[in-house]
């Protein structure tokens, strides 16, 4: 099969189309030829050598893929684990550990979902990563709900028009609650309201603290949704309501952030943080049922689309990673086989 493999760490250029041999299926696991592979902030990592591939994955980059069921380990498909009536030829999307990057790719069938109603195959390969990790954080760690009082709860994205952004602000807006985003221009913070928040903050010229306070009557949001870490933290802080969550994902502003301990104690806050790719094949396969159950019929609806900025080839795949390292884009990036 063609694969891309990272052949060094460094630049985009280190992408390079070559040949391997198609993955061996591990007990539990179908067989899938990739039609779009999505690509997205970790591979980028993983390509500079600051995101470790973890024991047993496959050293080729690519996180979610879309495509179909040529094969699957024995059993499998015919077992109790079969959740969704999947088979050979069945049109699927897939969170994987690795190895998407390539036309041929293994996953566990517990992380492989039926691609939704009306999607392509490249739209079906942007949900993965983003659906599975904001539904992990937004909703089982965070906790996004309703306040004592019966209210919906209010969320605070930073960076609503990455493919986390964009995911979390349509998928809480679905689900009935007000949000906020940032984004680092005039533009793209009205991108984030087309995509259904209710204000969109230019963090270069407006204070999200600020402005969110103002909107929720010197309340504070309930939820921030944090990919910048670093000095973002205390100001997360002080945005925060009674009882509020930050739930980290991603560090792009530093790891270290000095915080105002008092101010947890006082307003109990909670600080948690987490990363999606270690985690267990169980793990994962419960949020996968909540997926399906609670956010498939949604995007077969149409009250959630992908939103996708760029296609690439895949052997463009360096193309692709210049792209997101420049941050212009609004939405997912998805390379073609």
């Amino acid at each position: 099969m063609k694969a891309i493999e990272i052949t060094q760490y460094g630049a985009p250029e280190v992408l390079k189309l070559t040949e391997r041999a198609r993955p061996e299926l591990k007990p539990g696991e179908v067989l899938i030829k990739v039609s779009a592979s999505g690509v997205n902030r970790p591979d980028v990592l993983q390509r500079i050598g600051q995101y470790p591939v973890p024991p047993g994955a496959s050293d080729l980059p690519g996180l979610e893929v879309a495509g179909e069921i040529v094969e699957g380990a024995q059993g499998v498909l015919e077992g109790a684990d079969n959740r969704w009536g999947l088979k050979v030829g069945s049109r699927v999307c897939a969170l994987v550990q690795g190895g998407g990057y390539a036309e041929y790719c293994t996953a566990p069938l517990a992380q492989v979902l039926p691609v939704p109603d009306g999607l392509s195959d490249v739209e079906a390969a942007s949900l993965p990563e983003t659906f599975f990790t904001v539904w992990s954080n937004v909703f089982d760690r965070a906790r996004l709900g309703e306040t004592e009082a019966g209210e919906k709860e209010t969320l605070l994205v930073q960076g609503g028009t990455s493919g986390i952004g964009v995911t979390a602000i349509q998928l809480a807006v679905a689900l009935g609650h007000r949000v906020f985003a940032t984004a680092g221009s005039e533009d793209k913070a009205r991108a984030c309201e087309t995509l259904g928040a209710e204000r969109g903050i230019n963090y270069k010229t407006e204070d999200f603290v600020a402005v969110t306070k103002e909107l929720t009557k010197d309340r504070g949001v309930d939820v921030v949704l944090d990919m910048v870490g670093g000095d973002y933290l205390p100001r997360e802080v002080q945005a925060l309501a009674f009882d509020g969550r930050i739930a980290i994902i991603a560090l792009l502003g530093g790891s270290k952030a000095t915080l105002d301990m008092g101010a947890l104690l006082r307003r109990r806050l909670t600080v948690t943080g987490s990363t999606l790719r270690p985690r267990s094949v169980a793990f994962k396969a419960a949020i996968a049922k909540n997926l399906h159950d609670k956010v498939w019929p949604l995007l077969a609806a149409g009250k959630i689309r992908p939103v996708i900025y760029q296609t690439f080839p895949a052997e463009q795949a360096d193309k692709a990673h210049a792209l997101m390292e420049t941050s212009t884009h609004v939405g997912k990036i998805v390379l073609t086989w």
